[in-house]
């Protein structure tokens, strides 16, 4: 059992901003490659930011000067800062975390994050 606990989703208006958290446990979480991903009804699911152990962080153009991962390693947590929401960005987001050494992913549960005016 390895949870990723989400929070931070929720409603917001066209240009807000929201801080998304996933909490981690039982993994070396300070050697694991951490994520965000998406996924819009009848969409594919798409990568919105990752960061390395080491602090590297890739976006894709979507998100890129809007968006920023971070992590925590003290707290086990990786976060998701997301400025400028547009309705676009609306999606279930889930956290990932990837452990290089034994090549095992674990998925979060998902949490909403719906942009409305």
């Amino acid at each position: 059992q390895v949870p990723l606990v989400e929070s931070g989703g929720g409603l917001v208006q066209p240009g807000g901003s929201l801080r998304l958290n996933c909490a981690t446990s039982g993994l070396p979480f300070s050697i694991a490659t951490m994520g965000w991903y998406r996924q819009a009804p009848g969409k594919q699911r798409e990568l919105v930011a990752t960061i390395t152990g080491g602090g590297t962080t890739i976006y894709p153009d979507s998100v890129k000067g809007r968006f920023t991962i971070s992590r925590d390693n003290s707290k086990n947590t990786v976060y998701l800062q997301m400025n400028s929401l547009e309705p676009e960005d609306t999606a279930i987001y889930y956290c990932k975390a990837y452990i290089a050494l034994t090549k095992s992913n674990y998925w979060g549960q998902g949490t909403q994050v719906t942009v409305s005016s």
